[in-house]
């Protein structure tokens, strides 16, 4: 065999040593390119930001006018600040979160707790203060101090942070024991207590805050310990500047008052959609309805709904006030987002006379994409559950019902379907994912209740203005809280 000059040989070796790293190229677990200097480069190579992420209220969800989530207009906010598209993969719970962003993506935001004792990772500075919180099933003795905890049923989310709070606790109360899991979320450890299979959970405050309106049967009970802080996790080995922008970001947010306005709107209250307050709705019956009366009626007439029922949406949305705005984006007295005003051909949203209008169209158009199989009360009241919610929920709300034996085309069975759109064991099996299913529940609800009060408003009103007229011969309106007053 003829000998190779040295020249050659090396040439061989480096083909060779090319062909060895294509194939452990091939065969390594996917990650985005990193060059040398580092994440924050990488991620302005490929213009996009790709964040881990969890389905949660607190986190990201499809909500009714299109993705939201505390974490989640932070993320976005943030991909703006560099100048970057957002790429969000929503799959995970917190252990699964961290894995994947050791592995893969550029940061995990999913109401991770600061831990400094997970490897190869890097926070970012303090964002939310995650204080721990007891609750207990409605009915049990009070509980209001850790030694009541002994002998409960008590379960919390592993990973969150609640679980080394309870850990911390235990040293002091051995009795303590308790059930984990990674993939359970605070919906249904709610859901659990208040059914009986668990008698108290750990959880955060805030998380409860925004959940309790869909649970009365579950008691707050006690802060447990000092408040952990919820931050963004990075890949240690992706340098820091990818995590020094993010502190910068954080920070300017803070001194702007961003994030505490963020905060307030989004933990601020457990409000959301309030239980009727009769007396302030009779209030703005009189004070503001008035006002705004023909402009219902006309749209009843073009769409064909009762007129009350058209005010009874509007006072829910809005509280007929017409330059209502969310922080969401959505306004007017029917609260349209801008894509809906559009395509609803609503040039001011502010304009009372078009925003009626166009809720009124828009919920009518709702109502005729419904399939033929619903019927009666039961169209009506999903048509008004998926202008809260969305279709696509409502359709997932739809599926649930008849996986569990029940009616799809019947809102007794989707309104029970409905709140497990918050439950992971559920949400994850649909086509859109996590919402805030109780809400419409307690949407519909309130808004019949509204109409109710309405009709026989407009019922007593009839009948006082037929018995009663002014004694020159004019008709008088009637006083509408005088007339109402008997009922609260």
């Amino acid at each position: 065999m003829p000998e190779l000059d040295s020249r050659a040989l090396l040439s061989r070796l480096r083909l060779a040593a090319l062909l060895l790293l294509g194939v452990v190229l091939c065969l390594a677990p996917y990650r985005h390119f990193t060059p040398a200097s580092g994440l924050l480069e990488a991620v302005k190579q490929r213009d996009f930001i790709s964040i881990h992420t969890r389905n949660t209220p607190t986190t990201y969800y499809e909500g009714r006018h299109g993705p939201t989530g505390f974490e989640y207009e932070l993320m976005r906010r943030f991909a703006d600040f560099l100048d970057v598209s957002l790429a969000l993969d929503s799959r995970h719970h917190i252990q699964s979160a961290l894995d994947a962003v050791r592995e893969e993506g550029d940061l995990a935001a999913a109401s991770l707790p600061l831990d400094l004792t997970q490897r190869d990772l890097i926070y970012s500075r303090p964002i939310l203060d995650l204080q721990p919180l007891v609750v207990y099933r409605r009915g049990l003795p009070p509980i209001d101090a850790p030694e009541d905890l002994a002998g409960l049923e008590v379960g919390t989310i592993r990973g969150s942070g609640t679980d080394l709070v309870l850990r911390e606790l235990q040293a002091d109360h051995p009795a303590l024991g308790w059930r984990e899991s990674p993939e359970v979320e605070v919906a249904e450890l709610l859901s659990r207590v208040e059914s009986g299979s668990l008698d108290a959970a750990v959880v955060f405050e805030h998380q409860f805050r925004i959940n309790r309106i869909f649970f009365p049967g579950v008691e707050r009970g006690f802060r447990l310990g000092k408040p952990l802080s919820l931050a963004w996790a990075f890949p240690a080995e992706g340098g820091l500047r990818l995590q020094q922008q993010a502190n910068r970001f954080l920070a300017d947010l803070q001194q702007e008052g961003q994030l505490d306005e963020l905060v307030a709107r989004h933990f601020g209250h457990d409000d959301y959609l309030e239980y009727v307050g009769a007396r302030t709705f009779i209030a703005h019956l009189n004070e503001r309805l008035p006002d705004y009366a023909e402009l219902f009626r006309e749209a009843a007439r073009e769409t064909g709904f009762d007129w009350k029922l058209l005010a009874a949406l509007g006072y829910q949305e809005s509280h007929w006030d017409p330059e209502a705005t969310s922080p969401t984006g959505v306004r007017g007295l029917m609260m349209l987002t801008l894509p809906t005003a559009g395509e609803m051909g609503v040039s001011d949203r502010l304009d009372p006379a078009q925003s009626v209008n166009g809720g009124a169209r828009y919920l009518r158009q709702i109502e005729e994409r419904l399939p033929e199989s619903i019927q009666g009360d039961d169209r009506l009241y999903m048509a008004m559950a998926a202008y809260n919610v969305g279709l696509g929920h409502l359709y997932d709300a739809r599926t649930i019902a008849e996986e569990r034996g029940g009616d799809p085309d019947s809102w007794r069975d989707v309104r029970e379907a409905l709140p497990l759109l918050q439950q992971r064991e559920w949400h994850s099996q649909t086509r859109h994912g996590y919402a805030r299913g109780g809400e419409p529940v307690i949407y519909v609800r309130n808004v019949r209740r509204y109409h109710e009060i309405l009709t026989y408003v407009d019922r007593s009103q009839q009948q006082y203005l037929q018995l009663d007229a002014s004694p020159n011969g004019e008709e008088e309106d009637a006083p509408l809280f005088d007339i109402i007053s008997p009922l609260l």
